[in-house]
């Protein structure tokens, strides 16, 4: 499961806040999410201090959405090398 959690901290910015497992369905849910944020052409930050574990999909995600100049924020130790490949 995963919970996103929207938060507003400036105007020219949107947070989402994760909550649990980025796998299987939750990627593309995540997806959608940061979609509708980057279509209007603000910045996105995903604070990451609650995700538990990230599948490969959702490893691929994030590091598109790095990629795409979206702020990774706060990740666990094992999280973050997860994030390294």
């Amino acid at each position: 499961m995963l919970r996103i959690h929207i938060r507003n901290a400036a105007s020219e910015t949107t947070t989402l806040s994760l909550e649990g497992r980025v796998i299987g369905p939750w990627v593309e849910e995540l997806r959608q999410s940061c979609e509708r944020v980057l279509v209007q052409r603000t910045g996105l930050v995903l604070d990451l201090s609650d995700v538990l574990f990230v599948g490969r999909e959702g490893v691929e995600l994030l590091q598109a959405l790095r990629n795409r100049q979206v702020v990774l924020r706060n990740c666990s130790p094992f999280v973050g090398e997860q994030l390294k490949g």
